[in-house]
């Protein structure tokens, strides 16, 4: 099979071009971004000797902090890395806004004009969040955030105004009461009510400003509670994003979590642990059934006014649905890690990780360091070189780093 790399598919962005209309430099980047995928070998010279190219997504953990206790998730989730932390220990070790903005104005001088992603924890809970944004996006930087919906509502017209280039928003359900369970919140919290809010006012916000940013995408990770309800989920918030993105989930199995830990010490000389949040056993009681909801997903969004629907990885059928949730060692032609190369992955206290989840190996910290000169320095040199030579390791295969970026 093909070296598979991942894409956004042709009407996803025929359905949205014309938002980008007023900004053509956004428009031009992502072009860029997919073609460093498909001609990586051409455009990357250096990468058998681990070397990096230019930066083209920064991608920056704001905080570990979250109002919900969501149980897909590998940081506060049942299982999470994050269970038992200190709240106040992990607010205080983040990285102030002021460092961000040193590093990304660094980033520009060096030629480096990355897309920002911004995620946590919950991103809109870091202080200075918005004024991240917007002196981000003057700096020229397409900024992203991947929220639950906390805070949206209130910062809708600064959200607008900078304009922010996607908006992402996690929907796990079509209504209150399912969304609800799926997303726990950690105190007294309405996720389900927030997001429709937080909707509402970009919505309002984008046609007030005549400005047709920020993109606005849904998030959902399919899970046991929601796997017969996704069409439900398009119907649900059809008029109200501009599309839709449904995640199998990434989780990994015990055998691969414990062959990852000897793997990842005979490469690098200690035992990683962080992996472990994202062990899970969670399968479709039925395949068929999961399938036929993704078939009615593509069979609704078919027509071109309707928003567009993208499944990441982009695996249908019974029989590869059933591989994917049973078998961890089928990366389905996803072979090679190119995230490595093109995006930086900074972490809530500033480190610098080649992986987004599973972040033991840590090459550098951006509070004392400069980000770009971490980026091609002999730790992270020694990651990639690893990568390309050994090959994958064994939580790869269910990594949004390799099938997802």
């Amino acid at each position: 099979m093909k070296d598979r790399c991942s894409s956004i598919g042709r009407g996803a962005v025929l359905r949205n071009l014309w938002r980008f209309g007023r900004h053509p430099r956004i428009a031009a980047k992502l072009v860029a971004l997919q073609a460093q995928k498909i001609f990586f070998n051409q455009l990357s010279r250096g990468y058998r000797q681990g070397c990096g190219g230019k930066i083209l997504q920064l991608s920056l953990r704001l905080t570990d902090l979250c109002n919900l206790r969501c149980a897909t998730c590998g940081q506060w989730g049942e299982g999470g890395f994050l269970r038992g932390k200190d709240l106040k220990e992990l607010k205080k070790q983040e990285v102030p806004l002021g460092r961000y903005l040193e590093q990304i104005a660094d980033l520009v001088n060096d030629g480096h004009v990355p897309f920002l992603y911004l995620w946590g924890g919950e991103p809109m809970l870091y202080d200075g969040v918005l004024d991240l944004i917007e002196s981000a996006t003057a700096m020229g930087l397409p900024v992203s955030i991947a929220t639950n919906g906390a805070r949206i509502a209130s910062s809708a017209t600064r959200l607008a105004r900078a304009p922010l280039f996607l908006l992402q928003v996690s929907i796990d359900g079509p209504t209150e009461q399912l969304h609800n369970s799926i997303r726990k919140g950690a105190g007294r919290c309405n996720s389900f009510a927030e997001i429709k809010a937080g909707l509402a006012e970009v919505n309002r916000e984008r046609r007030s400003q005549k400005n047709n940013l920020p993109l606005i995408a849904s998030l959902t990770t399919i899970s046991r509670a929601n796997m017969h309800n996704l069409a439900d989920i398009y119907e649900a918030f059809r008029e109200h994003v501009d599309l839709f993105v449904f995640y199998l989930s990434w989780w990994i199995d015990r055998n691969h979590a414990q062959a990852h830990e000897m793997d990842f010490a005979r490469r690098f000389g200690f035992a990683p642990s962080l992996h472990r949040g994202w062990i899970g056993d969670w399968k479709p009681e039925e395949y068929g059934a999961l399938d036929r909801q993704l078939q009615e997903l593509r069979a609704r969004s078919r027509p071109m006014s309707f928003p567009p629907v993208i499944l990441i990885p982009d695996i249908s059928g019974e029989e590869n649905l059933r591989r994917y949730y049973t078998d961890h060692s089928c990366r389905f032609g996803f072979e090679r890690c190119i995230s490595i190369y093109n995006a930086a992955e900074v972490n809530s206290n500033g480190d610098l990780s080649p992986c987004r989840d599973f972040h033991d190996y840590v090459v550098g910290n951006i509070k004392g360091s400069s980000l770009t000169g971490l980026w091609n320095s002999p730790a992270y040199i020694r990651f990639r070189r690893s990568i390309s030579t050994e090959g994958l390791m064994p939580v790869c295969s269910r990594c949004c780093g390799l099938m997802g970026y």
